[in-house]
């Protein structure tokens, strides 16, 4: 279950980062040559939306049952190592917040009536949240 766990955080985690990088750019678009915010931009955000979320309650998942997730910090030391202190308080802390950005920002955008601000918010979350999550990103292990 483990290894099927990581291989599904790896694999969906590619999704997310390319889902997040062009929705960012159509909703950039959309705000800079003014045009209308329409049903389809809606469901293209949904669906960053939604994965950036299924990622997420897989990474919490993964990282209740993982050997070196949870455990890390109950184990104590890892403070001390950089690897470890990413591996168990930064990267999920900060992928959390990240998630929590793309929320509110798709919230507010469902929200409004402007064309303008509702792309505005959306590139703007999203945005942030796809930076926030690549600066955690374990690359070390991720590309090695």
């Amino acid at each position: 279950m483990y290894i099927g766990l990581q291989h599904a955080h790896s694999g969906l985690a590619y999704l997310v980062l390319a889902a997040l990088a062009i929705i960012m750019i159509i909703a950039l678009i959309g705000a800079l040559s003014g045009k209308a915010f329409t049903e389809k931009h809606r469901k293209i955000a949904l669906i960053g939306f939604i994965l950036s979320h299924v990622q997420l309650l897989v990474g919490l998942i993964l990282y209740f049952v993982s050997p070196i997730g949870f455990s890390l910090l109950t184990g104590g030391g890892a403070m001390g190592d950089k690897v470890a202190r990413l591996t168990a308080l930064e990267h999920p802390v900060i992928n959390i917040i990240a998630i929590v950005v793309i929320t509110i920002g798709y919230s507010k955008a469902k929200k409004m009536t402007d064309s303008k601000a509702r792309f505005r918010a959306i590139y703007m979350a999203y945005g942030i949240g796809l930076i926030l999550i690549l600066s955690r990103i374990p690359w070390t292990s991720w590309l090695g």
